[in-house]
């Protein structure tokens, strides 16, 4: 399973039925989990972990140094996988930093397609899918079941919340709401992922509302304290609304708008 061009390190773990490709090189304090396949040319540099059933494709580069010019190495830092994960060619998924807690982490059962970039110190759920090129910056979080869309773009520290969806080369530099669909440069909000929460399992009546807390938001040319006054008692009543006002009232960076809400 293990092909004889690969170079482990006598420090790496490696679990039961793990396959490597040629010319896969695995350093030391990197664990894999059972049923893992690496493919050619990768490089897992650690300390990293990753999880059970994931596969990795060709060429790409698993916890190497974050890309930050503050960091000196002299502290240990980490990037931890889950499980199920589908990896494709030339991904690269970065080591978090001291600064920003010293953890890179990736959920369970994600879709990350090629090329696509994780920088240091992001934080992604489960059940996502990354299309070709999306590209996080720093510190950015990302909600189960978001969606991003080939060549987005996310600036540094934004969140991008559950079941969201970003268009093709899509430019984030602020938050997105859970549930929103947001595209354009830069990124402004566009719909609700009906589609997505249908997917989901979302009950009707949960659409519906979500739908009448976006158009709140978006469409009635309110202050977004205004808003979120409006959305108190939906948010009782649905636990959808409820997530998505916490997600805003959470909000550093704020959030995305559109053209007819009032800044």
């Amino acid at each position: 399973m293990i092909h004889p061009t690969a170079i482990i390190h006598a420090g790496a773990r490696l679990g039961a039925d793990v396959e490597v490709g040629p010319w896969t090189i695995i350093g030391d304090q990197v664990e894999i989990g059972d049923g893992c396949s690496i493919g050619a040319h990768c490089v897992l540099k650690g300390p990293m972990r990753l999880g059970r059933e994931n596969r990795v494709y060709a060429f790409c580069s698993l916890g190497e140094d974050p890309q930050d010019k503050k960091f000196k190495g002299d502290v240990p830092v980490r990037l931890e996988i889950g499980d199920r994960n589908t990896i494709r060619e030339y991904c690269s998924l970065n080591r978090g930093t001291p600064g920003g807690g010293g953890l890179t982490s990736l959920g369970n059962d994600n879709w990350i397609m090629a090329y696509c970039h994780v920088a240091h110190d992001c934080r992604i759920g489960n059940n996502t899918i990354f299309a070709n090129n999306a590209t996080l910056a720093g510190h950015v979080e990302i909600g189960d079941y978001a969606i991003l869309g080939g060549f987005t773009g996310v600036h540094q520290f934004c969140r991008i919340g559950e079941s969201s969806f970003t268009a093709i080369s899509a430019v984030v530099v602020k938050d997105v709401p859970p549930f929103v669909m947001a595209g354009g440069n830069t990124a402004r909000a566009r719909a609700i992922n009906r589609e997505g929460l249908k997917r989901r399992g979302f009950e009707r009546e949960a659409i519906a509302a979500v739908t009448r807390a976006y158009k709140t938001l978006y469409r009635q040319g309110l202050l977004l304290e205004q808003a979120l006054e409006q959305l108190t008692e939906p948010a009782q009543q649905f636990p959808e609304v409820a997530r998505f006002v916490e997600f805003i009232r959470g909000s550093r960076r704020g959030i995305v708008r559109s053209r007819s809400a009032a800044d």
